[in-house]
């Protein structure tokens, strides 16, 4: 009887003993981290100095590995606050968003062929190959790293409380009109950019979440019918943080990109305006469109 008692005590006598020991705790904290967050923190440690500091085309070849670093961390992160990643959920599909990623973003770039709403300091010193690979390469980073941090927004406690009484109307009605006013809008912008090319980020999410809908796929409506709106929230606050480092990274990089917003051209943080930052919003709804929308069977999000 006594021998079981103790036995009894002994997990509760380790646990107070693990208290008091830091070592253990950062061992604990060391491992739940993972392999790819410390991975992650050496490319940071590495490309992000170099990037700034190399003289030449230096931010062609250091792009990709340092964003590389931030989804890594990012990743680790989610895993050490909620128990699962993308990254430990499946490794394959981790890096099958890598390669859906580069044609989403190719999309964006043809569509700014006709806006011209951004440009590419440093492109013409590479040859059509040279600036085609390393540009796919560079895209190829964009959905890895919103919706890594979107889920890492999720995974704190306040968004749990993001469920209203305001719900989105189970209405076909409302699917039509977002879908129209998409298509109207996107036309509003290829025709007259100068003036209407803010509705770029906008115009997709509204084409692609009744499409979405309509074949079966994950949209957002399934949600704020529901009164969910902790996706929409966890997504935009994620592309919003991903927005402010991918303006502070380009600011001292080389190549860079700078930007030609008619009307918005006031109050820059690094080389976006600070109406600018307002367009990460709805393209991380895009981004979230575009995946399921060419993806079917893609990985879900825990958003």
């Amino acid at each position: 009887m006594f021998g079981n008692a103790e036995e009894a005590l002994e997990p509760a006598a380790a646990k107070k003993r693990q208290d008091r020991d830091p070592k253990s705790s950062t061992e604990q904290r060391r491992l739940a981290f993972g392999s790819q967050g410390w991975l992650g923190l050496s490319l940071l440690s590495i490309c992000w100095p170099l990037n700034w500091m190399l003289p030449g085309m230096r931010t062609a070849y250091l792009f990709f590995p340092l964003w590389l670093g931030y989804i890594l961390v990012v990743d680790a992160l989610v895993f050490t606050r909620s128990g699962t990643s993308l990254w430990t959920r499946s490794r394959r599909d981790f890096f099958l968003l890598f390669l859906a990623s580069a044609p989403v973003w190719w999309l964006f770039e043809l569509i700014n062929s006709r806006t011209a709403n951004w440009e590419y300091l440093g492109s013409a010193s590479f040859t059509k190959a040279q600036y085609y690979l390393l540009s796919t390469l560079s895209f190829s980073t964009v959905m890895p790293a919103v919706f890594e941090t979107g889920e890492l927004v999720r995974t704190f406690r306040w968004v749990e409380r993001c469920v209203s009484k305001r719900r989105a109307p189970s209405k076909p009605a409302l699917a039509y009109g977002l879908f129209f006013t998409g298509v109207i809008t996107l036309i509003l912008a290829l025709t007259w950019p100068k003036y209407c090319y803010p509705f770029i980020w906008s115009s997709l999410a509204l084409i692609l979440e009744p499409v979405n809908r309509w074949l079966g796929r994950p949209h957002f409506l399934e949600r704020l019918e529901h009164g969910d709106w902790r996706p929409v929230l966890s997504l935009s606050l994620g592309a919003l943080m991903c927005g402010f480092f991918w303006e502070m990274w380009n600011y001292y990089s080389y190549p860079k990109w700078i930007y030609h917003t008619p009307g918005a051209q006031f109050l820059h943080i690094f080389e976006m305006p600070l109406l600018g930052y307002g367009g990460y919003i709805p393209f991380a709804l895009e981004l979230y469109g575009l995946k399921n929308f060419l993806w079917s069977n893609s990985p879900s999000l825990r958003i």
